[in-house]
């Protein structure tokens, strides 16, 4: 038995497939995490929703930026860009089924047994396990509500910032899915960075990577996360293994065995031009 953690599929089902039979994927023994971002700007972003959805108790995702993007489309709380490729979602005829699947996924999954924990884009450097665990589930809470419209109407944009003076829920939530979803970098207060995508070797040096924040709380746990194209190759970096090696600008999609940190990785063919992050 072995667990494989995938990096950003991006609606990328074809070279997702080519992986799963080159580390030969067992489904009878073998369990899938997906770092999220399974959908939006690839040609594949219905197929890829359903193949996973499809995998069942195989398979633990996490939500990603484009997946609450897609999300908040659904909601008609937010608009897509010219770059996206969700309608066929929101026109499928399982489309509400299959939105309503993705508003119930995690935005943190811990697995005490093989002591990792997954998440798209990072975890706060001041938060220990308790406190992320904490905030995530209060933050799914409020999104898996029966009224949800209320939540995905308040929580785009980048106010919330800085893990001090969200008190009321709605902007401690919104912190939560900024820091879950969208964190790279942090200033050295401890806010958040939402303008800086580029690599360590080239950004602003009063920025910190988040997993190289001097006394970051979890450092001494692993987690595996995605959503930095640019980072480079994966490695671990204090206990942190960035998994997204670009599948949708044409690198490669990567899977790490948890059990022994290794690396799989295929070349794929590229479905939109590289940028600088994404």
């Amino acid at each position: 038995m072995a667990t494989y953690a995938i990096g950003d599929l991006q609606g990328c089902l074809d070279p997702l497939e080519a992986l799963l039979e080159q580390i030969r994927f067992d489904p009878a023994t073998d369990r899938l995490w997906f770092v999220g971002d399974l959908v939006n700007r690839g040609p594949q972003s219905l197929e890829a929703l359903r193949f996973v959805r499809e995998l069942g108790d195989r398979a633990v995702t996490v939500l990603g930026n484009h997946d609450i993007h897609l999300l908040g489309c659904y909601f008609g709380t937010r608009v897509a860009r010219g770059r996206d490729t969700l309608a066929p979602i929101l026109s499928a005829e399982d489309g509400d089924e299959l939105v309503d699947w993705l508003r119930r996924q995690p935005l943190l999954h811990h697995d005490p047994d093989l002591d990792w924990t997954l998440v798209h884009a990072g975890i706060h450097p001041a938060w220990d396990l308790e406190t992320a665990q904490a905030t995530a589930r209060e933050t799914e809470t409020a999104m898996q509500t029966k009224q949800p419209l209320p939540f995905f109407g308040e929580i785009f944009g980048n106010q919330s910032d800085h893990p001090a003076g969200n008190t009321t829920p709605i902007d401690r939530q919104r912190f939560a899915i900024n820091v879950f979803t969208r964190m790279r970098y942090c200033h050295p207060d401890g806010r958040l960075d939402f303008a800086e995508k580029r690599p360590p070797a080239d950004a602003d040096p009063a920025l910190t990577p988040w997993f190289a924040v001097p006394d970051r709380a979890m450092a001494d746990r692993r987690i595996v996360f995605g959503h930095w194209s640019t980072l480079g190759p994966a490695k671990g970096r204090a206990n942190a293994w960035g998994i997204d090696q670009g599948c949708l600008w044409g690198h490669q999609l990567t899977a790490l065995r948890l059990e022994d940190e290794a690396l799989f990785a295929i070349e794929c063919p590229g479905a939109q031009k590289p940028k600088a992050g994404k």
